[in-house]
């Protein structure tokens, strides 16, 4: 309970009884010790006292302490010591960033740089707390900012940089604790490097801030390295009007997979639409089609790294092939050229004149000789024949008789369609 304040410039002081922190900075110990100071220091942003809580960030890791006050924080929906978002785990910068060029600039709270107007905000959030209203602010407001920021969610602890400060004996040489030293034992960075020049206003207010802007180079540069590849590949980089793509990710444990069927994924996504078709793609991924895009996107945006049956599964648009490269993509997959089927009774390897009405030819790597014309001598193997090709020979004693027709495989109608295989070739 809050104690009675009797000077009226104490009335605007902060108590809280816990900080709002994320899962990175409290460590990878699941018990943690906090201690708590009453008023102990002023906000960074407001610079009104607030409860300072400090606690060691894991086993391995540093004393951290709350930077700035709770309701700051709740203003703009980040965690009191790393003033990183606390839905998304990024920085301030990249999100408010993200928000505007996606049309959510009412989601963007602006805090006032001036004390006065500060200490206003202040207490209109205060008021909403007592209120119970929900003062958090920077949420996505559409479907399309969410699904962009999700992409760039970096959820998973981070617990790196809670490792200790350098040592500043070590770098010159002076540190005589050796491995009683709480600090680390590395040679700091350059004075000229952006990331060492870091500050919490800039960090809170989404300005100058190093690490955002080194996310957001990174990004630009991978999706330029995406768009030459596909151009280079020829592949269409245009998205499906109403169908997404459901990728399902490895399990880390080899054998312990989860097998998702069609009906796992119509139980999944049911409720976002009515589902046109599902096509599985083997034990990768899944292709679902709407009827309408608004469920795609609705689908894509709540269901994106979520799992199913325990397996994690990644969705987005799927992408409109070029026109030709299914056919392209057929005709390679048909496994080399197309030879014709033998005959039914198989072929002849008598050393005499062919009487069929047409002469063979030799497969490559067969033995025997050929004329210029591609045709085989006499004495030579027979190979596979070559559809009404070669030199039609007319039989009788005197040369004049009619020849019987030659074979065609694509004329017999029980072989129409058929393929050759390597046995049949050998």
């Amino acid at each position: 309970m809050a104690s009675i304040k009797r000077d009226d410039n104490k009335q605007k002081w902060e108590e809280t009884e816990f900080p709002l922190v994320c899962e990175t900075c409290l460590g990878d110990n699941p018990y943690v010790r906090m201690t708590k100071e009453a008023h102990g220091k002023k906000c960074k942003i407001c610079d009104v006292p607030f409860t300072v809580f400090a606690w060691q960030a894991g086993t391995r890791g540093r004393l951290k302490k709350v930077e700035i006050c709770r309701t700051c924080a709740r203003s703009k929906n980040v965690c009191q010591v790393c003033i990183y978002d606390l839905q998304y785990g990024l920085p301030v910068q990249v999100r408010d960033r993200i928000l505007a060029e996606e049309g959510c600039k009412d989601a963007v709270v602006a805090v006032p740089q001036s004390e006065a107007n500060r200490a206003w905000m202040t207490a209109q959030q205060e008021r909403d707390i007592e209120q119970g209203k929900n003062v958090q602010a920077s949420v996505p407001t559409n479907s399309a900012a969410a699904m962009k920021l999700q992409s760039m969610a970096r959820m998973e602890p981070r617990y790196e940089r809670n490792l200790p400060k350098l040592c500043s004996f070590f770098a010159k040489g002076e540190c005589n604790r050796g491995s009683l030293c709480p600090f680390r034992h590395e040679m700091p960075r350059d004075r000229n490097d952006p990331l060492s020049k870091q500050n919490t206003k800039d960090r809170f207010f989404g300005t100058n801030d190093p690490v955002a802007e080194k996310m957001i180079g990174r990004q630009k540069d991978r999706a330029e390295k995406r768009r030459a590849e596909l151009k280079a590949r020829g592949d269409g980089d245009e998205r499906a009007v109403s169908t997404l793509y459901v990728r399902f990710a490895d399990s880390e444990g080899v054998g312990q997979s989860k097998r998702i069927t069609e009906a796992d994924l119509r139980d999944k996504y049911y409720s976002y639409g009515e589902i046109s078709s599902v096509r599985m793609h083997a034990d990768k991924g899944a292709f679902i089609e709407f009827t309408t895009p608004k469920a795609t996107e609705h689908a894509i945006t709540s269901t994106n790294r979520s799992s199913i049956g325990g397996r994690k599964i990644f969705v987005n648009w799927a992408r409109v092939p070029k026109r030709g490269a299914i056919a392209d993509q057929q005709e390679s997959s048909a496994g080399g050229v197309i030879r014709p089927i033998a005959p039914p009774g198989g072929f002849k390897t008598n050393n005499s004149a062919t009487s069929s009405g047409f002469a063979p030819v030799r497969l490559a790597g067969g033995t025997g000789s050929t004329s210029s014309l591609g045709v085989l001598r006499p004495g030579a193997s027979l190979g596979v024949p070559r559809p009404g090709g070669g030199v039609i020979r007319r039989t009788g004693p005197d040369g004049r008789g009619a020849a019987p027709k030659p074979y065609y495989p694509s004329a017999d109608p029980g072989r129409l369609g058929s393929r050759a295989t390597e046995q049949s070739q050998t």
